[in-house]
This record gives structure tokens, sequence and C-alpha cells, in this order.
């Protein structure tokens, strides 16, 4: 996955989140005239007629000093309380209507869901997650090549390595970019990414460049992948998907013209590397520092001179921006835990497609369609996400007492999680039955999937609330876990993944019910 699932309010251009000061308040009527009330009719009774007058406002209340305030304010002496009322002070007078008046606490009109986001957009964000492993199948026979210990091509650690630093920079390179765009500052960003996505490129090269006995070709394709993946999060952060899926569909078309047509290889090569250099392209056209840049040059070129001892236009331009900013963006150890996050889930996903065949077991058990499965469902989950808190949003609102909203939260968090669940299962399902070979989806299988969406899902949901530090601690011990048990031999492949994946599972869970059952959590 290219980019982290950073939860925003879509209607805001700056890309601030919602959740933050965006909570309705309850209104609060007042009355601007004096409610000094004229006699009463004969045989009325004074306080029916001051429950229907004020009976929006004291419905609303939340405890009887509030209408205790607003008849003080209105002029409401103690001696006139008691003359007309009956009642001794304007406390007991509004102890007295707080009884006689049932508890409602209207919706404030035309209040806006600042979580609704459209499924259309989350589902294109799905698919252009999953997209690029389509050039793992045109490139295919260019990475052909002898096989290791393992049954795999030669070529298969080189990309994983080179994997693994990207799924580790892109979260934090994401993380830092999307803070950045929440202050408002999107030059800022723009100065982040451009300076961030280079260096991710060269380190996931230099990763893959490390291992050694791969065939001269992967070595090329890692390089490529890196930087797609640094063009690809670019382009992510600022939501741009429509423009990387342009830039996807020559090797997309390529790669599924490659299922039915034996393609050449000079054509393979030209269809990855026009994805790529489209991608790449659109990134740079894309970044605001880029533009400020061109722009700031143009200018210049129109005057006469520049002051002696000026810098360049391009570094002049930086530092005027970087004065101009006044929020400080994130501190380097706020951003750590995304990467670790990224890698935990990364590696977590890669065990549940190679498991068994890392541990020695036939290529054949190569589990494919399980990590494409999870990879589309980043969409649909991104989707749901947003339900989640909307649904904790209205349940703020509509809520009496905390255990109320933790019923209410649980509720829209099971509706949620399970709606995911099987969109997820329907995935896995569908991708075993087209994918050649794959092996068959049992029951473990199931249940390890299940359990896989449950941590990426919940851990995505801790993230969003910015609890990232316990999802990232609960995925990198799972994958720490998996890894120590792969490299001793320790149980079955199926059965470790299973108990790790359960595990993880119930511990984001708890943390889940634990950190979002309170309502300050949701504000």
């Amino acid at each position: 996955m290219s980019g982290s699932l950073w939860l925003k309010d879509p209607g805001r251009e700056d890309g601030r989140p919602a959740a933050r000061g965006a909570l309705p308040a309850v209104p609060r009527p007042r009355r601007t005239a004096a409610v000094a009330a004229a006699p009463a009719a004969p045989g009325a009774d004074p306080m029916d007629e001051l429950a229907d007058r004020l009976g929006g406002f004291v419905a609303s209340a939340v405890h009887p000093d509030e209408i205790a305030a607003v008849l003080e304010s209105d002029g409401m002496t103690d001696e006139y309380i008691r003359l007309t009322y009956g009642r001794r002070d304007s406390f007991a007078l509004a102890e007295d209507l707080y009884r006689r008046v049932p508890r409602s606490f209207p919706e404030p009109e035309g209040a806006p869901d600042p979580w609704k986001v459209s499924l259309t957009a989350c589902l294109l964000r799905g698919v252009v997650f999953a997209l690029p492993g389509l050039a793992y199948v045109l490139g295919a026979p260019l990475l052909d090549g002898p096989k290791d210990r393992l049954g795999l091509p030669a070529g298969t650690l080189t990309l994983l390595a080179g994997a693994l630093i990207g799924w580790v920079w892109d979260q934090t390179l994401s993380h830092r970019a999307y803070s950045r765009l929440g202050l408002g500052d999107r030059a800022a960003a723009g100065r982040t990414l451009l300076a961030g996505a280079p260096a991710g490129a060269l380190l996931g090269t230099a990763a893959a460049l490390s291992v050694p006995g791969g065939p001269p070709f992967s070595y090329v394709f890692a390089a490529g992948q890196s930087l797609y993946v640094g063009a690809a999060t670019v382009l992510l952060v600022l939501g741009r998907e429509r423009l990387l899926l342009a830039a996807l569909a020559p090797m997309a078309a390529g790669a599924v013209l490659a299922l039915f047509a034996d393609l050449p290889v000079p054509v393979r090569t030209a269809l990855l590397a026009v994805s790529l250099a489209a991608a790449c392209a659109l990134a740079v056209r894309e970044l605001p520092v880029a533009g400020a840049v061109r722009a700031a040059a143009a200018r210049g070129r129109g005057r006469a001179g520049r002051r002696p001892g000026a810098g360049p236009v391009r570094w002049r331009v930086l530092r005027g921006a970087e004065e101009e900013r006044t929020p400080r963006g994130p501190r380097l150890g706020d951003s750590v835990p995304y990467g670790v996050f990224g890698l935990g889930t990364g590696l977590l996903v890669l065990y549940a497609a190679l498991g068994e065949v890392l541990a020695g077991g036939p290529a054949e058990a190569v589990a494919a369609p399980s990590a494409v499965a999870l990879t589309l469902s980043m969409g649909p989950a991104e989707w749901l996400l947003h339900r989640f808190r909307s649904g904790s949003l209205a349940g703020l609102r509509a809520a009496r007492s905390p255990r109320g909203f933790r019923r209410r939260m649980l509720t829209t968090l099971a509706r949620c999680l399970a709606g995911y669940l099987l969109v997820l299962t329907a995935l896995g399902a569908t991708g075993t039955l087209l994918w050649p070979g794959a092996p068959g989806l049992t029951g473990v299988r199931t249940a390890t999937l299940l359990l896989l969406g449950t941590v990426m899902w919940t851990g995505l949901l801790l993230q969003s609330f910015g609890a990232v530090r316990p999802a990232a601690v609960v995925c990198a011990a799972a994958a720490v876990a998996q890894s120590l048990a792969l490299l001793t031999g320790a149980g079955q492949p199926r059965t470790v993944q299973l108990v790790v994946a359960g595990a993880a599972a119930a511990a984001l869970a708890a943390l889940v019910c634990l950190l979002l059952g309170r309502a300050t959590a949701h504000r």
C-alpha cells in the first residue's frame, strides 16, 4: 500500500482532521426580553405558564443551575419569585421547572456529517493500492532465473528487501506530509514530500542491491519499484488517485494482455517504463513547492538583476515559505510509530502469502490471493472507518449516559468490522477461484485471513484516532513473533500464523474497546 490511511475531512482543502473541534454544540437559546410575567389568568397556575413559555430551554438544560442562571439574568429577584411562584429563590424555582419538563436534547438544525465520504473514491484508492501488483505479472519473464533454496525465483528476496524499506519509509513520510496538510501548510507538505520521496527511493534501491545472488534485471526492477513507491506516496497524499490510476493504465493493460498472449520482452519493458515515468512526472508536477519554484524562477528571469549576494531563486523561495510558516510540524519521534506500524502490517501480509514457502514448503503453497484480498480491501476499509467515525459522532449527540454511549460505540464497531470482514471474505474467495494454481481457501486459511483483516482494520482505526503507538507495538510484536518462528522452525506455519494473528487481533480489539469507549476520545 502506498500512503497511510489518514482520515481527514473530505470537504476541506487543507486536509485538517475533522475530529478535533468539529463536534456540534447543543444549542442554548437565551431569552432576550425580560421574563417578568403578566398577572396570570384566574385559575391558571403560574408555574404551568412559566414552564410552557420556557419549555424549550428547560427541556434541553442538563442541570437546574442553567435554568436558575437564565432566570436571574432576565431580572427575576427572589422576592418576585416568592410572591409569584411560591418558591424561596431562583434555585428552588429552577429545580421545580427541571422536574416538571421532560428532558429533550434536540439535534442542531442542518448539522453536517464531517465524516461522510464517497464510497467510489474509497474503492478507487483500494484499486490503486492493489494495481501495482500487476507489474510483477508483466515483468515475470524478465525476473525468471534460478530457484533459490526456498524454491522461489532468485530475485524474490531482492524485491522484498526494497519493498520492506518502502513500507517503513512510506508510512513515516505520509504521516509527516499529512500533518503539514493538517496545519494548513501545503507548501511545507510539498517540501516534505520533495525531500522524502527521493530519499526513500534511494534507501529502497540500496536495500535491494545489498541482497546478493539475484538476476541482473531484479535490481533494475527493485529500483523502479522504489521510485514508484515514492511517486505514488506523493500523489496519494495530495489526493491525486485518478492521476495515479491513469499512470498505471499502460502497465495494467499490458499485464492483462500478457495473461492471454506472449508479449515480447521489449514490449513488457516499455510498458513498465511508461507507467513508471508517468507516475514520477505527475508526482513532480503536483508538488506545490515545484510549482512555486517554477513561478518564482519565471518572475526572476523577468527582472533586470538581483541584489549582490542574493542566493538562487529556488532557495530564497523555500526560505521565505519557511519563515512565513507559523505552526510547527510533527517531531520525528511522532512519525516513527507510523513506520513501525507499516513494517509490522507489511510483514504480516507477506507471511500470509509466503509463510509456508519461506518455511520450506512447496512453491505451490504461495497464497497470493490472500495478500491481494487484503490490499484490495483497504478501499472498503477506509470507507467503513469513516462510517465508524460518523457513527461515534452520532452517538455523542444521542447518548444520555457514558454507558449508553459505550453501548452505541460497540454496536457501531461490531457492524463496521463485520461489514469489512464480509468484504474481505468475498475478495479472498473470488481471488482463490480466479488465481491459477492457488491453494484452496480452507477453514484455517479463512480464519487466518479474517484475523489478519481484523488486525489491519482495528490497527488503522487506532491510527486514525492518533493511538498509533499501541497499534504499532502490537503489529510489530506479531511480526517479530512470526519471524522468530520462521527462523527457528518452531511450529507448523499455518498454525503459527493463526495463533499470532489471533493474539494480535484480540489485543487490538481490547485496545479499541478500552481507548474508544470514552467519549472524550472522539472529540
